[in-house]
């Protein structure tokens, strides 16, 4: 364990997940999901119903539009794609993810956010040791957080689902987004990290060969985390400054 603690701190780039790593968004999008899917189901009589369940299965760390057709899949619902621009109302996957992000740009305009202060912490301990870190999520909303959280100064870096949309690049479980991360940093995926809270993050990251993936268990479970690649996992950001000084994860 000692190594792979010296690993973090010593690596070329951290590069981190948003939502659920730095800040408490994973929440509020959970929240959204949460009510835009139950009011659709209630809708629909589709049942089962909604549940968190869902969130960790279909939608964490996914691409917003490729976890909107997961989870339709999963409950036999047929609609069409559509495109990004429809409207939140349309009757498509992509209407309908749009309409996700509607309930989470409200929330977040009538809440904020504030980072992790441990996830705070580490940053101000990367920064110390001259590490620069990016941010790579697969969420649109990346940017508008981190200014809300202000936070924007802290990553060079920021590749998320506009950038993804942007140049073509395939979601997490897939690597791509993370190896774009790493070549903007000019570093070798061996010798960076990888935060992630979720499932599909984790295997993400383990699946473009970085260093060391750490997993931040914010619910979906230790074990599920190592099964998916993590080689540590951490319940806060904050153990790892622990181990730095040398007590046990």
């Amino acid at each position: 364990m000692s190594t792979e603690r010296l690993e973090f701190f010593d690596a070329a780039a951290v590069l981190f997940d948003l939502d659920g790593v730095i800040t408490p968004t994973a929440e509020v999008h959970m929240r959204a999901w949460s009510r835009m899917f139950t009011r659709l189901f209630d809708d629909r009589g589709v049942r089962p119903p909604y549940t968190d369940a869902d969130y960790f299965l279909h939608l964490d760390g996914r691409p917003r539009y490729d976890g909107v057709d997961s989870l339709l899949r999963d409950r036999g619902i047929d609609v069409p794609w559509g495109d990004p621009s429809d409207s939140d109302d349309a009757d498509t996957v992509c209407g309908i993810g749009n309409r996700k992000n509607a309930f989470f740009s409200s929330l977040l305009a009538a809440e904020g956010i504030a980072p992790y202060p441990g996830s705070l912490a580490v940053l101000d301990r990367l920064g110390s040791l001259g590490i620069p870190a990016a941010i790579v999520s697969s969420s649109k909303n990346a940017v508008p957080v981190l200014a809300a959280a202000h936070l924007a100064d802290r990553f060079p870096v920021i590749v998320d689902g506009v950038v993804a949309q942007d140049e073509g690049l395939p979601g997490k479980p897939r690597p791509y987004i993370f190896l774009a991360g790493a070549s903007r940093l000019h570093v070798d995926p061996a010798n960076a990290v990888v935060v992630e809270d979720a499932v599909s993050g984790v295997a993400a990251g383990a699946a473009g060969g970085f260093g060391l993936v750490v997993g931040v268990d914010r619910g979906v479970g230790s074990a599920a985390l190592r099964d998916a690649g993590a080689h540590v996992v951490v319940g806060d950001l904050a153990d790892l400054l622990a181990a730095e000084k040398g007590a046990s994860l």
